[in-house]
């Protein structure tokens, strides 16, 4: 049975896979942790609960010692539309951290899973169906970081031997927690302000299309990976997983089968438009279908239900 410290806990993956794994693992066997916050999660107080800034290697080994840990799931990390505003800051705690992490991971033989992006990307990227391995150019700092991130994890793998492990998220979708600054989050909000409001104002423009996926394939792909045979990872790092790719309007289309008055509306920030116009429109996410048996199980339509009936229930609003 795993042993799993979870970095940047309170985070919108981080939040939901604690209370995943601890279900496939037990609750004593996943260790949330995060930096210090205001109002700290009910997931702190369900569970095993540490504060640990990631740019504090001392603080990462100390819990990892604490726990007997043999896996880290590292996901505390600033995200695109943040990290461009503070560039410095995404270095140090997204490239910082994960070296620490893996240094951490090394010296205690730790397995370490942290996630990719497809802000990986960039313009010179092919952008339909964009291949496994190919050309990676980001223009965000944020994206720096995950290619970075993607090749210090090989890095760690052939010259130590560590086992490293991650997946590269396409947009992600969650009724449970709001996202923390990315460029994807239009289409969380937007199902918030359909339920509330019955209209939305997208920051991203008609017509820009983005992979997505719906959190309850992404946390399924977590363990899925973990869970698999180390003898048949080819990749290993940074496999490219897909589930659905969209243009706001199309997104419109599909809640206005639930909420037919629907009003979609536009005021796009130039920031995020950029960073999405550098980012594919569609991963080739075979690699992953073919080395650990990918396969998502929402498509537009079924998350847009799911996520409808989950939020009336959330926000007490028939």
């Amino acid at each position: 049975m795993k042993k799993i410290l979870v970095t940047g806990a309170f985070g919108q993956i981080g939040s939901e896979l604690v209370a995943y794994t601890r279900k496939v693992y037990g609750t004593d066997n996943v260790v949330a942790s995060n930096i210090i916050v205001k109002n700290t999660p009910k997931i702190a107080e369900e569970g095993p609960y540490e504060i640990v800034d990631v740019q504090d290697p001392q603080q990462i080994a100390d819990a990892v010692k604490k726990y007997k840990v043999d896996t880290i799931i590292h996901l505390a990390a600033l995200l695109s539309a943040v990290g461009e505003t503070k560039p410095s800051l995404a270095w140090n705690v997204n490239m910082g951290g994960l070296f620490n992490v893996l240094e951490v991971a090394r010296e205690y033989n730790c397995s370490v899973f942290t996630p990719s992006s497809i802000a990986a990307f960039g313009p010179s990227t092919p952008a339909e169906k964009t291949p496994q391995d190919t050309i990676q150019r980001p223009t965000t700092m944020y994206g720096v970081t995950k290619v970075a991130g993607e090749l210090l994890c090989d890095y760690y793998h052939k010259r130590y031997g560590l086992d490293t492990r991650g997946v590269r998220f396409p947009g992600l979708i969650s009724y449970a927690t709001l996202p923390g600054g990315g460029t994807t989050d239009y289409a969380v909000h937007i199902y918030y302000d359909a339920i509330r409001k019955g209209s939305y104002t997208s920051f991203i423009d008609k017509g820009t299309y983005m992979d997505m996926m719906y959190m309850p394939d992404a946390l399924n792909s977590i363990v899925m990976l973990a869970e698999a045979d180390p003898s048949k990872l080819i990749h290993r790092n940074a496999f490219n997983i897909s589930a659905m790719s969209f243009e706001p309007e199309q997104l419109a289309a599909s809640i206005k089968k639930y909420i037919p008055n629907f009003v979609l509306d536009y005021d796009v920030d130039p920031i995020r438009q950029d960073i999405a116009n550098s980012w594919p429109n569609s991963l080739d996410d075979s690699a992953a279908r073919a080395e650990w048996g990918w396969s998502p199980k929402y498509n537009l339509d079924t998350m847009t239900k799911d996520m409808i009936d989950k939020l009336r229930i959330k926000l007490d609003i028939k």
